[in-house]
Parts: C-alpha cells; sequence; structure tokens
C-alpha cells in the first residue's frame, strides 16, 4: 500500500510517500481502506519529536480518518463495506492514518452516520472531540454559565464555541473582525477583536464579574491576563501554547480558586473518546458541525500538509489516499 512516512523524527521534509506492507490486523483490530485523513498541529509535534510517544519506525503520520470496513473480526460488530472514523491513530505506539489502509482497535473505532461527508467529518473530528471533552470532561460546564473562547474563528476554537451554545453557556469569543459575523453565525454573544488594545476592558464590560471559562485556543494569552479575566472559582483551560510564559504570580489563581486546567485529546481515555464519538455522531447526523477545510491534498503532497499545518493555515488540511 501508498502511506506517508518517516524513517526518524523531523522536520515536514522528512516525510517519505511509498509502498509499505498492507498492516496486518490483530484479534481486537479492523483493516480500514481510509477515505480521508485529517492533519493536526499535534501530528507535527509527534513527526517532529516535538511530542515524545512511541514510534514503531518506519511511522505513518496522523491520527484522523474516514474510511471503509476492509476485514473485520467476527465478534467486533463491524462488517466489510461499513462506513467509519477514528480520530485517535498514531500515537502511543498506533500506527498512523495517512495511508491507503490502516489497522485501527475495534475500542477505537466508530460508525460513521448515514449522509455524513466523510471529508467534512473527518475534518471535524479532532476539534469536535476536543471541544466535547474539554467542556464535559474536564472543566464540567454549567448551563447558565459564561465561556470566553479565545480564538472563537480558528479550528478548536469554533468547535468550542458550536459545543458550549449547544450546552447552554453564555459565549463570549475573540476572533479577527473579518470573521466577527461567522464567529456570532457559531452560537456567540459577542466577539471581539483579539487585537484590540482594550480587550480586556471589553471583555470585562460583557462580564463584569468575569466569566467562568476562560479557553484559550490560541496559545498566545498568558495566564495572568487570563486569569484577569476569570470570574472567582472560575477556569482557564490550556490546550496550546509553547512559547515560555512571561514571570509572574500565582497569586491571582490560589487567592481567587481560580482552576488552570491542561487537556490534551492525545491522553483521552478510551472510554472518554466513546463519550465524544457518541455526541459527534448525532451531531454529524442531524445538523452537522461547521468546520472551515482549507486545503485537501492528495496522499503524495503530504509533506506540504504538514508546512501547511505548521505555518498556521486557516482552516483544515485533509489528504486523500486514493
Amino acid at each position: 500500500m501508498r502511506a506517508a512516512y518517516v524513517t526518524e523524527p523531523g522536520a515536514a521534509e522528512a516525510i517519505r510517500v511509498g509502498e509499505l506492507p498492507t498492516p496486518v490486523p490483530g484479534p481486537s483490530d479492523v483493516l480500514v481502506r481510509v477515505t480521508a485523513a485529517a492533519v493536526n498541529p499535534v501530528d507535527a509535534h509527534i513527526r517532529a519529536g516535538r511530542y515524545p510517544t512511541p514510534m514503531p519506525l518506519p511511522f505513518v503520520v496522523g491520527r484522523d480518518l474516514t474510511g471503509v470496513v476492509a476485514e473485520a473480526p467476527p465478534a467486533s460488530g463491524f462488517r466489510a463495506g461499513d462506513a467509519v472514523w477514528c480520530d485517535s491513530l498514531g500515537h502511543a505506539g498506533r500506527q498512523g492514518a495517512c495511508a491507503e489502509y490502516a489497522v485501527v482497535p475495534v475500542e477505537r473505532l466508530y460508525r460513521l452516520p448515514p449522509g455524513a461527508d466523510p471529508v467534512e467529518a473527518v475534518a471535524a473530528l479532532h476539534p469536535a472531540a476536543t471541544a466535547l471533552l474539554g467542556l464535559h470532561r474536564r472543566v464540567g460546564v454549567a448551563r447558565g454559565g459564561t465561556i470566553l473562547v479565545g480564538g472563537g474563528a480558528g479550528n478548536v476554537g469554533a468547535a468550542v464555541v458550536q459545543f458550549a451554545t449547544q450546552a447552554g453557556l453564555r459565549v463570549l469569543a475573540t476572533a479577527r473582525p473579518a470573521d466577527h459575523g461567522a464567529v456570532r453565525d457559531l452560537g456567540a454573544e459577542a466577539v471581539v477583536d483579539y487585537a484590540a488594545p482594550d480587550l480586556a476592558q471589553r471583555v470585562q464590560a460583557l462580564a463584569p464579574a468575569g466569566v467562568d471559562v476562560h479557553w484559550d485556543t490560541s496559545g498566545r494569552v498568558t495566564i495572568a491576563a487570563a486569569a484577569d479575566l476569570t470570574a472567582t472559582g472560575g477556569t482557564v483551560v490550556v490546550t496550546a501554547g509553547r512559547d515560555p510564559q512571561p514571570a509572574t504570580s500565582w497569586w491571582p489563581l490560589y487567592t481567587r480558586d481560580i482552576r488552570v486546567v491542561g487537556f490534551v485529546l492525545s491522553l483521552a481515555t478510551v472510554d472518554e473518546l466513546a463519550s465524544a464519538a457518541a455526541a459527534i455522531n448525532r451531531r454529524l447526523a442531524g445538523p452537522g458541525i461547521r468546520v472551515r477545510i482549507a486545503r485537501r491534498l492528495p496522499l503524495g503532497e503530504a509533506a506540504e500538509a504538514h508546512r501547511l499545518v505548521e505555518a498556521g493555515v486557516r482552516g483544515r488540511v485533509v489528504i486523500h489516499p486514493v
């Protein structure tokens, strides 16, 4: 089969596209013929060795796929021809999704609802699962609370806006002015220019007592700035940012009982992923999940897909293995 893989961690240029043996599924695995695969920032971190995790070499890159079952064990509940999806390959020793075929553990494989577009679905999976588990498993949102979503037009930010609105939260967001209308259409009550010099004052005018949840998806907001906008007893969610934080004091956090919660989807449990999958499938079977697809590329351009993601392309990048 053709696959996009690396023989050692490195830059995007290290990705090769060529023939590898078709993987052989174990007794609790399903062999999937891949229809589409998405490229996430975490895929680039793993490929580059910035996010250490076991990488059996040669290592097929990618974590999210939609596809069709090629082979399945009798007791799996899946049969050849079933439309399926997975959002947790390419980590902890599991080979990735950017190939013509992928082996997926039964417990990590979910049915794709009838009528769901496999390309739009694969683009939505990672942001949607991050939003759902962050909101409901890591934070525990309460209907009627207020959340500030930093980067509400981004991949994860847009998903957080949609699922926070669905959960009954009052949603405030930041975004560039050109995206304000789109973010309001996703459910945000108010959107503020993230580059406004008086950003803090504008948010405080909208939420004088502070927001119950501050979730910056860009990784550019400091903990100190987030704490200033968070209500006493509130939560700051951290899901992005590799740059060092400036020196600050813990004082506003512990004197106001503010939690800082770090969350990465790669460490979600199988049970957590299954609960997110059920919620995602309800949306895919109903109103859908709004997602921006920036580029659709063939498997042979997997390195370019990684370069685009590392350069901060606006929207999702999807790879078509066939």
